[in-house]
């Protein structure tokens, strides 16, 4: 599945977006508001969090690319999570730290 706007891509992210998303979740900045950055296990563990939400919810948060390149820069999308002992859907998005304010998050 994806879905395609006038400069990005979103689809469904693979192992083969690791390297790439390895970048974007370690990095202190970006992932100010976890705990901590991720280290590499904790990223595999997204990606493969995010494959089975997929096939479980039909959603998750997907890989976003550049249209230009096919770069990924980040990942957005709808997660479900146990809220106050029931499971709600949330919103949310990371982007690399240098792609940021250029108006993909608006």
């Amino acid at each position: 599945m994806w879905l395609e706007t006038p400069r990005l891509v979103l689809r469904e992210m693979t192992v083969d977006d690791f390297g790439a998303l390895y970048d974007i979740l370690s990095d202190a900045h970006t992932m100010a508001h976890y705990p901590a950055p991720f280290d590499e296990a904790k990223v595999r563990r997204w990606i493969a969090w995010n494959r089975d939400n997929y096939a479980t919810f039909g959603f998750g948060l997907w890989a976003v690319t550049l249209k230009e390149d096919g770069r990924v820069i980040g990942d957005c999308g709808l997660t479900m999570q146990h809220i106050n002992g029931v499971i709600k859907p949330e919103i949310g998005y990371h982007i690399h730290r240098v792609e940021q304010c250029r108006g993909y998050a608006s």
